[in-house]
């Protein structure tokens, strides 16, 4: 870590864990969509739009926070990715519950709880790396696993696509559902950019 004369803004920190906090909910949803009848599917997409719109609020507050910091804990760059990253991640689960309501969805493919699986796991790993900003402590392990599990998430989308082309569905329901795959697909995309962008902080400061 990099020795300082001037002392650093910290609330950063703490808006960064609440973030991604916020997101571990959002997976959760996702998840509960996975098991839920259709008919309680609405009730899931409201819940996601609320958690969505406190992602807003979070990353709003750390802009903010970030336009009136006269000293950052790092890089204004990196601050303004790692926010936007965060966010990304939620507009995209919100859009695919959304997506699934929106399209009357009787039925997801198999695979897509594999998607969301997925996307849980990185969930609860950004969740638990983000206090980690403060020292840079124990955060490789984190990056590692993040860029693993969105290899693995990518595999999942392909098989998912070559099952949607079989022939079992109709034309109009691919598009449907190829919509969803790839928002989903979107999101574990979105982990991977804060993992990466987490590593490059954690390079800049050592």
């Amino acid at each position: 870590m990099r020795f300082r004369l001037t002392p650093r803004e910290t609330s950063f920190y703490d808006m960064f864990a609440a973030s991604a906090d916020n997101i571990v909910t959002g997976s959760k949803l996702l998840m509960e969509l996975l098991g839920a009848d259709p008919s309680a599917r609405a009730e899931i997409a409201e819940r996601m739009r609320a958690a969505e719109h406190a992602g807003d609020d979070a990353t709003h507050a750390i802009f903010h926070q970030l336009n009136s910091s006269f000293i950052t804990p790092f890089d204004r760059e990196d601050i303004y990715s790692l926010a936007s990253s965060l966010d990304d991640i939620m507009d995209f689960m919100e859009e695919a519950v959304d997506l699934v309501v929106l399209y009357n969805v009787e039925e997801l493919p198999k695979g897509v709880e594999q998607q969301i699986e997925v996307l849980a796991r990185a969930a609860e790993l950004t969740a638990e790396a983000m206090p980690n900003l403060r020292t840079m402590d124990n955060l490789t392990e984190y990056w590692i696993e993040v860029n693993r599990l969105e290899n693995q998430a990518d595999q999942i989308h392909r098989k998912l696509l070559a099952h949607l082309f079989n022939g079992k569905y109709d034309a109009i329901e691919v598009l449907k559902l190829k919509q969803i795959v790839d928002v989903l697909e979107e999101a574990a995309d979105a982990f991977e950019h804060v993992a990466n962008t987490v590593e490059t902080i954690a390079v800049k400061e050592s």
